[in-house]
């Protein structure tokens, strides 16, 4: 599976980034995907999933502020993140899961990941 992120840039708190992953078109709609982040001295988190029957889920600290969505004709995994604050600060990848099942947020289910891209938030 090849993942491709792009979007990453720097904002200021309050603003809206939308950052989007390519996948291998082949495995696009037979894998688990999901976006995931490391944050400055932190190790790596689930941030947010997509699995069978489009069922979505998103770690406590973005929901409501973050929209994962996914572009078919694309093949892209669109992570659309509003009202961004300074702790949102991190490299953001792509991972992937071959096959379809419930969205989880822990990383090691993940075989696939991308290289990433970065988000920087300042005050």
């Amino acid at each position: 599976v090849q993942l491709v992120e792009s979007g990453g840039d720097s904002v200021q708190a309050g603003g809206s980034l939308r950052l989007s992953c390519k996948v291998s078109e082949y495995f696009f709609s037979r894998s688990t995907l999901g976006w995931f982040r490391q944050r400055p001295g932190k190790e790596r988190e689930g941030v947010a999933i997509i699995g069978g029957y489009e069922r979505t889920k998103y770690a406590n600290s973005v929901y409501g502020r973050f929209t994962l969505s996914k572009d078919m004709a694309k093949s892209t995994l669109d992570l659309q993140m509003n009202n961004l604050k300074p702790e949102d600060n991190a490299l953001y990848d792509c991972g992937a899961r071959s096959g379809l099942y419930s969205p989880s947020l822990l990383p090691a289910e993940y075989s696939y990941r991308g290289k990433g891209t970065p988000v920087t938030v300042s005050s």
